[in-house]
């Protein structure tokens, strides 16, 4: 498909393959017109290293971020002619201290960063996306008397990090915004109530300030029937009049692209007549970044690329 605002590589993520330049090219022979590179913000803290972390110097991974954000813009100029490439970041949020430092890297690099990924992937300083047993540590390190006690404050600790993120930064990409079910898809958030209302507060206010939320094909990945986010979801997003984007949240080449066929096949299904994607801008949008919402034109289903949809 033509557009994804959410990418990883092997040259500058630890848990993703592939050189940066052959995301892009790769990119490139599928056709995408857009492609966003938003590759992870640092650490701060030795004990919030992801595993293939574990050893490097922590200001080595700032070094490393910076040296992502050289690159892109490299790439950004050399393939112009062939695509359109966007320099962005994904937010992790585990605690204050991350947003503290998110301020000075904002404010450091100026307009190099040209829009931003709003995710969270930790509740309570611990990851929720690493592995099952993980997971169920942040779940056990909540109160309540009951699994579904701690489920409910779990989700609720998950939304108010997410609310904080968007208030703080107006993310113009709302990231996986269910990823705190990942491990428990056909979880559905009205048996939770006071989760499914921060959920909906959160909809809402994003949907206020203009943000676009990811179908993110990475879910398929994850053993999922759906993209990011599941039909509960999707449906509260678009009664909102919430806009949509693509992403393949791709941690290499190899992944560039992949399950959109599937995607295409979901929004089919839930009746979604039209997406968006980011481009520059050269006026400031509410945030102070240089970039803007365009609707695909002519409605997505309409568009040539989709009518040969990348499968690989």
């Amino acid at each position: 498909m033509p557009y994804s605002h959410h990418s990883h590589s092997g040259q500058f993520c630890g848990h993703a393959t592939g050189k940066l330049e052959d995301v892009v090219l790769e990119a490139i022979r599928k056709d995408f017109r857009v492609y966003g590179l938003s590759e992870h913000v640092p650490r701060y803290r030795t004990e919030d290293l992801y595993p293939e972390e574990i050893g490097m110097e922590l200001d080595g991974l700032s070094t490393q971020f910076d040296a992502f954000l050289d690159e892109a813009h490299r790439l950004k100029v050399h393939y112009a002619s062939q695509i359109t490439l966007l320099v962005g970041l994904e937010t992790d949020y585990i605690t204050s201290i991350d947003l503290e430092r998110l301020d000075a890297l904002l404010e450091r690099h100026g307009d190099r960063i040209e829009y931003i990924v709003g995710s969270i992937h930790h509740v309570c300083g611990i990851p929720i996306d690493f592995d099952i047993d993980t997971f169920n540590r942040a779940l056990a390190h909540q109160p309540g008397g009951s699994v579904d006690e701690q489920m409910e404050a779990f989700l609720c600790s998950y939304f108010e990090a997410q609310f904080e993120l968007m208030q703080r930064y107006r993310p113009e990409i709302i990231g996986h915004v269910d990823l705190c079910r990942l491990y428990n898809p056909q979880l559905r958030f009205a048996e939770y109530p006071r989760a499914w209302e921060l959920l909906k507060r959160n909809i809402f206010y994003a949907v206020g300030y203009g943000a676009l939320f990811e179908v993110n094909a990475a879910a398929f990945r994850k053993s999922w029937s759906t993209a990011y986010p599941g039909e509960d979801v999707l449906k509260v997003i678009l009664q909102a009049g919430g806009r949509l984007a693509l992403s393949d949240d791709s941690h290499g080449p190899h992944a560039v692209g992949l399950n959109y066929h599937r995607v295409a096949d979901y929004l089919r299904h839930e009746g979604v007549d039209e997406l968006w994607y980011l481009e520059a801008s050269e006026n400031l949008n509410e945030a102070g970044r240089k970039v803007q919402a365009i609707k695909v034109p002519d409605g997505w289903e309409s568009h040539s690329l989709w009518k040969s949809p990348t499968k690989s």
